[in-house]
């Protein structure tokens, strides 16, 4: 009896190990393969996915999908998991549960941390609580200023492990200073992810510069504060060659500079938000939670976005998952923190606001969310033959409306609160584990 606890851990180790070599035939599943979605049956054996069928009886477990979804893990490459430094926000634990949850399988995780991953032995620190914490794959960012501060470099080479390279949160003011940056990384074939933002234009604003903004007296932020850093940017990818990439796109004349460049064989890719393909400003209340960098723009910006979706210029939806305490989403649009949630309810909100509404196909919707990010950052995703197992299941008939009460991760702070959406997810499998649901 006084063993009592330390048999049962025992147990516990027992059953997962029994768990990780178990073969499971999954059955009657709609999976989505080399960018269509067709009825098959697969299995997954010692953590592996295998098409190759045993005879029924030889599995462990059969589980009848009945014609749930079954999509590649989705992948996030703009997540704010708060931790080292702000656990009171968000902890890798917590922030990866919830990506589980919404069926993602890999993010990757923004450097605005204390301490900044701007050096080998900072980046130890948030690796160390990625490898003891972490339910699914986490890929950090490295900044690229010290500090992100804007005024020295990191040593690119000694960083190159990261997934990419950021000052997310705020834009690099000095050109010359981001194209040596893009010049030392494109050595080595690393990516440059900005976040686009000229300080000079900003004058204290905290929403879009706009009807909303002009009526009750709030300080706006003007489109051109992201477009013209991002035309700056493009031009100087085009004079180094470097692959990069713009981080939450949310204006009509950044899809249009990006399109043209794009057309010209600049090496760029981009991300929107969910917020910023369903939202506008005229969806604006006096509440914290609609308070987010970029900020909701206009009905014709969200045209522009989506046409940018449909077109391929727009090729990776990313949340920028970015919770806060609820004192500091409290304070209304001027005085709240910026960032808003969204890992647990980006897939059910554009499955229901874009596929269903006839904007994009299901197909496309997994493209932006899992194939693209995955191939532009080399992250492993799909459903293969012979690959770890990580992928998610979702009964795109259930419907409900999204609760800040119900979510996984410590940010309450959603736009989408009481929004009525189609699509729960039931399983996460993370290489070959599980990371949410139950077999």
């Amino acid at each position: 009896y006084n063993n009592g606890k330390k048999i049962a851990n025992k147990f516990k180790i027992y059953f997962y190990l029994c768990k990780e070599t178990m073969k499971i035939l999954f059955k009657n599943g709609n999976v989505y393969l080399g960018g269509k979605i067709e009825k098959k049956d697969f299995a997954v054996i010692a953590g592996k996915v295998t098409f190759d069928l045993l005879n029924e009886k030889e599995y462990d477990k059969v589980v009848n999908l009945d014609g749930k979804h079954v999509f590649p893990g989705l992948v996030d490459v703009h997540v704010h998991l708060r931790e080292p430094g702000y656990s009171y926000k968000e902890e890798i634990k917590t922030g990866t549960l919830a990506g589980a949850k919404g069926g993602y399988t890999a993010v990757c995780s923004m450097p605005n941390l204390n301490p900044f991953p701007d050096s080998v032995e900072n980046l130890k620190v948030q690796q160390d609580i990625i490898d003891r914490d972490a339910v699914i794959s986490v890929y950090p960012y490295s900044c690229i200023t010290k500090g992100e501060k804007g005024e020295t470099l990191v040593d690119f080479e000694s960083m190159s492990s990261c997934i990419a390279f950021t000052d997310d949160g705020r834009g690099v003011q000095n050109s010359e200073m981001m194209k040596t940056a893009m010049i030392e990384v494109k050595k080595f074939g690393g990516i440059i992810a900005a976040h686009c933002e000229d300080n000079t234009l900003l004058k204290g604003g905290y929403i879009h510069d706009g009807e909303y903004a002009k009526a009750r007296g709030h300080k706006g932020i003007c489109s051109k504060s992201e477009w013209g850093q991002v035309e700056r940017d493009l031009r100087l990818a085009e004079e180094t060659g470097v692959k990069y990439h713009v981080c939450h796109v949310s204006t009509k004349e950044s899809v249009a500079l990006i399109k043209v460049a794009k057309e010209r064989g600049v090496d760029v890719t981009c991300e929107t938000g969910p917020h910023y393909l369903i939202l506008t400003e005229k969806d604006l209340q006096e509440d914290g939670r609609f308070k987010m960098n970029p900020p909701l723009r206009e009905e014709e910006d969200k045209k522009a976005l989506i046409q940018g979706v449909k077109d391929g210029t727009i090729e990776l939806i990313a949340t920028d998952h970015a919770p806060h305490s609820k004192e500091e989403k409290s304070k209304g649009l001027e005085k709240s923190m910026m960032g808003v949630v969204g890992l647990e309810t980006a897939f059910p909100l554009l499955y229901t606001y874009l596929v269903k509404t006839g904007e994009i196909t299901l197909e496309k919707l997994i493209e932006v969310m899992s194939v693209n990010p995955s191939k532009r950052f080399n992250i492993e995703s799909g459903i293969i033959s012979g690959k770890s197992a990580n992928f998610c299941v979702y009964d795109l008939n259930e419907k409900y409306r999204i609760s800040s009460k119900d979510f996984v991760s410590k940010g309450k702070a959603t736009p989408f609160e009481g929004f009525e959406v189609y699509g729960k997810n039931l399983l996460t499998l993370c290489n070959g584990k599980v990371a949410y649901g139950n077999l």
